[in-house]
């Protein structure tokens, strides 16, 4: 039973200093600086409120605006020639830390190339109802063919509506593209899609979507 018991004469620290008993608990309360009662007090927030601006939103009838840097849907880009940039590295997946993304890769054959690279995402699946709109993935993507555009109504109610496919998520074709699969119009080596020489062409914009 002695040893439940508290030291009632407790060794003494170096320098010959006992330890004390701590008596913060003990110090008195605070005294407030005002001299309204806090229930004014409280009220004051309330009131001073009142007489602000109010801010309403007309939405859905008027499109909410949202920051350029948005993280909403994402959006699979394409090559300014229609090839997709997704490689199938499944990088994006594994970078996920929800486990949101489903990626499967396949192999590109002269008849049939979906990417300039020898292997393209054959399946590509994100889990709107897990996502957490992180941005992890775009910034795992090796290709930036991973990004995230403005879109942000994702509201259903059904589960598997939410589960988006490739053909939902790659962007559209603009003039110019074409359908994959097809030969690589660019050049003849996946170089000439990733590795651009300065001053020979620019890089082909993002495409992305806006609200």
């Amino acid at each position: 039973m002695s040893e439940n018991r508290p030291d009632r004469n407790p060794a003494p620290r170096r320098g010959g200093e006992v330890a004390r008993p701590s008596t913060d608990h003990l110090a008195k309360p605070t005294v407030r600086e005002s001299l309204l009662p806090a229930p004014v007090q409280g009220f004051g927030v309330t009131f001073a409120q009142i007489f602000r601006k109010v801010t309403t939103e007309q939405y859905p009838f008027e499109p909410k605006v949202t920051k350029p840097r948005y993280h909403g849907r994402h959006v699979l880009n394409r090559h300014p020639d229609g090839l997709e940039k997704c490689v199938g590295c499944e990088l994006c997946a594994w970078a996920c830390p929800a486990d949101a993304i489903y990626v499967e890769g396949g192999d590109n054959t002269e008849d049939a190339r979906f990417s300039p690279g020898e292997r393209y995402g054959a399946v590509y699946q994100i889990n709107y109802l897990r996502c957490i709109f992180c941005g992890l993935c775009i910034e795992a993507c090796p290709t930036r063919s991973l990004t995230m555009s403005n879109d942000f109504e994702l509201a259903d109610d059904n589960r598997q509506d939410l589960i988006y496919t490739k053909e939902q998520l790659m962007a559209p074709l603009l003039p110019g593209m074409e359908q994959p699969p097809h030969p690589m119009r660019l050049g003849e080596d996946e170089k000439d899609y990733y590795l651009r020489v300065p001053g020979s062409s620019a890089a082909e914009p993002v495409q992305e979507e806006t609200v």
